[in-house]
């Protein structure tokens, strides 16, 4: 288990210092990075926007079933909009891809490997990580934020839902303290969780992707691991990223 868990950090380290060497040498495939940005963003927004509904609304309707025993119904959108845009958009979201987006990198690029099409990319005298890992982890870096904000409208709108049809709150009133109850710390907070999910999933999904053996087994099982792998990464780097942003917002 050690022996996996240092092999995987050096070679997705390695996979990192070598994306950004491709970075700085060039050419940009500036088509490649589109398709990409087209399978992360476009095609991920019905499943963020079914995911982040489903869970403002729920949310929504637990705490105000919760707090109205304590006479606290009216303190619910202060407490969601606060939770939705700190925790809830941003893990959710990058959970969801991670399932999509993930295996999707994994299994493609997996398959590419065990049909040698790597060994001939490197043959034309290309390389492998700037044509197929770079133009992934971009796109992951620009879709991923803009799916997270898109998640924290829909889930805030949600909310909004349930609170004026199930909780009786007046829509201006739910309006107006999610507003307020929201500082630019909480946007930042979220968007940096955000950049840094999106590295999880492309990096991980990449690095199972390219070290894919044994056929077509080794492809799923390399599927597997990368969603296993970046959605545990996700969970451990969520509460790492909040006790760090809350340091820095303490001490800031």
């Amino acid at each position: 288990m050690t022996n996996t868990l240092w092999l995987f950090i050096g070679g997705v380290t390695l996979l990192a210092i070598q994306v950004a060497r491709d970075l700085k040498q060039g050419p940009f495939y500036f088509d490649l990075f589109i398709e990409q940005l087209y399978q992360v963003g476009i095609k991920s927004i019905p499943l963020v926007f079914l995911t982040a509904l489903s869970i403002g609304m729920v949310m929504s309707l637990q705490f105000g079933m919760g707090l109205e025993k304590f006479g606290g119904k009216l303190y619910v959108p202060k407490l969601l909009a606060t939770i939705i845009i700190r925790e809830i958009g941003p893990v959710f979201t990058s959970l969801m891809l991670a399932a999509r987006v993930g295996a999707g990198f994994a299994s493609e690029i997996g398959s590419m490997v065990v049909t040698q099409q790597i060994d001939a990319i490197r043959a034309l005298g290309t390389s492998p990580t700037r044509k197929i890992v770079f133009p992934r982890v971009l796109a992951c870096l620009v879709a991923v934020p803009i799916l997270v904000a898109f998640s924290n409208i829909i889930g805030m709108a949600g909310g909004l839902l349930i609170g004026s049809t199930e909780l009786g709150l007046d829509p201006h009133y739910y309006l107006l303290k999610t507003l307020s109850a929201l500082a630019m710390s909480d946007y930042l907070t979220g968007f940096f969780k955000a950049i840094f999910f999106s590295l999880f999933i492309s990096m991980t999904s990449c690095y199972y992707g390219l070290n894919v053996t044994d056929g077509a087994t080794g492809v799923g099982l390399a599927t597997t691991r990368a969603v296993v792998t970046s959605s545990i990464l996700i969970l451990i780097g969520d509460f790492f990223l909040s006790k760090l942003f809350w340091i820095i917002q303490k001490w800031g």
